[in-house]
């Protein structure tokens, strides 16, 4: 059985933009799946990134035509100016980290729910309530958002170094047992490829 680490920001557009895909390549291959939720602006920062803010103007109007681009290929909607970005992703982080820890509920839905509320509805995903509405929402207990703190702090950062460990350098970023990398939402049709042997 093929495992998939998923590292995601849950303040990346493009991540929004896979939707719920990664979850169902998963299921469609019975391959087990791993929510590494990481804080993009370190990892750029780790790995010779730059945060969209601090590009280049025209690598910046190229950012915006591809999300628009992607948007429309998706056949998801999106805000290209949210009112809360780029947010404190940490306190979604932990919750995401809670929920996959204490299991019963739908972690794709609440990942989705959470990436929803930042690129469609205009809400802060550092907002307790926000936190507690996605995680009821996903079929968790809207608890979880104040439980396990502390190791959910240790845990975001050891998602990171791992990520820089894996060559992990954006998001959404799916790393396979195997050893083979997949980098952005517009990668997601090889890796299901690539899980059903055809590349």
């Amino acid at each position: 059985m093929a495992h998939i680490d998923y590292y995601f920001s849950v303040i990346s557009p493009f991540t929004y933009f896979a939707g719920t895909r990664v979850a169902e390549i998963a299921a469609k291959h019975g391959a087990t799946l791993t929510y590494k939720p990481v804080d993009i602006m370190s990892l750029f920062a780790r790995t010779g990134g730059t945060p969209p803010g601090q590009r280049h103007v025209s690598r910046q109007e190229y950012r915006l035509q591809e999300m628009a681009r992607t948007s429309k290929k998706t056949g998801l909607p999106y805000n290209p100016k949210p009112a809360f970005f780029p947010a404190n992703g940490a306190p979604a982080s932990y919750a995401v980290i809670a929920a996959q820890q204490a299991g019963g509920g739908d972690m794709q839905a609440l990942v989705f729910g959470l990436l929803r509320a930042c690129w469609i509805e205009d809400r802060d995903v550092a907002d307790d309530g926000v936190i507690g509405d996605c995680l009821e929402a996903a079929g968790f207990d809207r608890g979880l958002k104040d439980s396990g703190l502390l190791a959910g702090a240790e845990t975001y950062t050891r998602n990171l170094d791992e990520a820089v460990e894996a060559g992990v350098f954006g998001a959404p970023f799916l790393v396979c047992d195997d050893g083979e990398k997949f980098w952005g939402c517009d990668r997601l049709d090889d890796l299901d490829a690539h899980l059903s042997g055809d590349l």
